[in-house]
């Protein structure tokens, strides 16, 4: 199964090289990298390019000219990693946010499920203990009630940027289509899975804060996330078709 890590970046000129280390050390045949730099300040993309030069035909790099926004790179990286022939396509942070061994047991369920979330609210999922309590409360209000109560959605991590799709499931979503371009891409993707009729599996994760640097998951960012989820539901309308919406059960 030929498996492609797309890797948006900002300023993670601290916490790429030992990212694409891990993700490269994983027992997963036939992966590659693809990472999209949005012109970074701190040397990012020369790092990217070293990790490329090192890893020929298993890390790729893409820059573009400023900060295009985290939907705009998504939409790039699947385009791109489709017309190279991908299987599975994984979708992850590089700040450490999402741990590299989740991997291996999201492609595992891939010809099962159509699309795998990373996720922090099912039974299993857990938050780094450091998220202050406001933090954790803005973000279970935002995927347990506000985006479920709006869009209706099964997903109980709608806002989870941590997924593994397959093929099939990129190809039947009009990746041309999409609007959202900040943190709310992720909302109207987990949307359009259940307007699709896309089977979804919710992996239980433990979402760590992230090692070096500064969030960019501001609360500015978050209040406009916030409206423009009533933008998707104006704009696809209401769910008709039924998903099989699943999470993997942990054995106690």
């Amino acid at each position: 199964m030929k498996t492609f890590v797309i890797l948006p970046t900002y300023n993670e000129a601290q916490n790429l090289e030992p990212m694409v280390r891990q993700l490269l050390a994983l027992p997963i045949d036939d992966l590659s990298l693809l990472i999209i730099d949005d012109n970074s300040q701190d040397n990012t993309g020369k790092i990217a390019d070293a990790l490329r030069d090192q890893n020929p035909n298993r890390v790729w790099t893409m820059h573009r000219p400023g900060k295009m926004g985290l939907g705009t790179a998504y939409i790039t990286g699947f385009d791109w990693a489709l017309a190279h022939h991908a299987d599975c396509i994984i979708q992850m942070d590089a700040d450490f946010s999402h741990a590299p061994h989740y991997l291996p047991a999201f492609i595992s369920k891939i010809d099962e499920f159509d699309v795998v979330v990373g996720s922090r609210y099912v039974p299993g999922g857990k938050l780094d203990p450091r998220w202050s309590g406001w933090r954790y409360l803005l973000s279970k209000w935002a995927n347990s009630i506000w985006v479920r109560l709006i869009l209706g959605t099964q997903v109980r991590d709608a806002t989870s940027g941590f997924k593994c799709w397959s093929r099939r499931a990129l190809e039947k979503i009009s990746l041309g289509s999409i609007r959202s371009n900040g943190y709310v891409f992720q909302v109207e993707m987990a949307y359009l899975c259940e307007k699709l009729g896309l089977s979804v599996l919710e992996w239980p994760i433990y979402f760590e804060d992230r090692r070096i640097g500064k969030s960019k998951m501001t609360v500015p960012v978050k209040l406009e996330a916030a409206w423009r989820v009533f933008e998707i539901r104006l704009r696809y309308g209401g769910l008709k078709k039924i998903s099989r919406v699943e999470y993997q059960r942990v054995p106690a």
